[in-house]
């Protein structure tokens, strides 16, 4: 369907345009967690593991819970090649001009974000329960304590960026087509209607244009 505006994209085939592309709240919301997932895993991968003064082998700095720490570089680094597929997708979305394909698209955009936004809020609550329990005798002089703190507080912001981009936004489009499938639909019901009518044989009964079979007169 060239031409047709679905999904909140512009015309199919059209040429792509960077300005209006990264003025897209959808893509700024997308590049804003591809920020967020930066820096959660440079703040655990860099300054997320230390050692005693005595000891060689170093530790998660959530409370020395190795999990904790693989959880949130491997979120982090997922995160980020996520949403660099995504942006791509994104780029060739306008050149789609199949709606179904479209569909399928923002289906898979709904469904990941969502998944996302319940592995961030996951992730937001285990380093946060972890850093509160984490003994102050492990790490006295609390080093690496501000990139502890900045790993959960973007976490708990991707939450919200994730949701509000996939589920919200994409949820308006979805409405959106719904709406103009369900006006296309009775245009063309319209528009067939008026051909039966248009061609009926002079003298049919009129309960022939209601499926009923009875002979015509011509």
């Amino acid at each position: 369907m060239e031409g047709m505006q679905a999904y909140g994209a512009g015309k199919a085939g059209g040429a792509f345009d960077p300005v209006t592309f990264f003025q897209q709240p959808q893509t700024i919301l997308r590049i804003v967690s591809w920020l967020f997932s930066i820096v959660i895993f440079g703040c655990i991968a860099n300054e997320g593991y230390i050692n005693r003064p005595k000891e060689m082998e170093e530790y998660c700095i959530f409370n020395h819970n190795q999990n904790a720490c693989n959880y949130g570089v491997f979120m982090g680094s997922m995160a980020f090649l996520c949403c660099m597929a995504f942006l791509a997708l994104d780029v060739y979305f306008p050149q789609i001009s199949s709606v179904k394909d479209r569909k399928k698209a923002v289906l898979a955009d709904i469904g990941v974000s969502a998944f996302w936004s319940f592995m961030w809020f996951v992730g937001f609550c285990f380093l946060a329960n972890q850093w509160q329990v984490t003994k102050h005798e492990d790490n006295p002089l609390r080093e690496g304590g501000d990139a502890a703190r900045a790993a959960i507080t973007f976490s708990f912001f991707s939450i919200f960026t994730w949701l509000f981009k996939g589920v919200c936004l994409n949820f308006c489009s979805l409405i959106f087509l719904l709406l103009v499938c369900g006006c296309m639909f009775i245009c063309f019901c319209v528009h067939v209607n008026s051909l039966v009518c248009e061609y009926v044989p002079t003298g049919c009964p009129d309960s022939l244009l209601y499926g009923e079979v009875k002979e015509c007169v011509f």
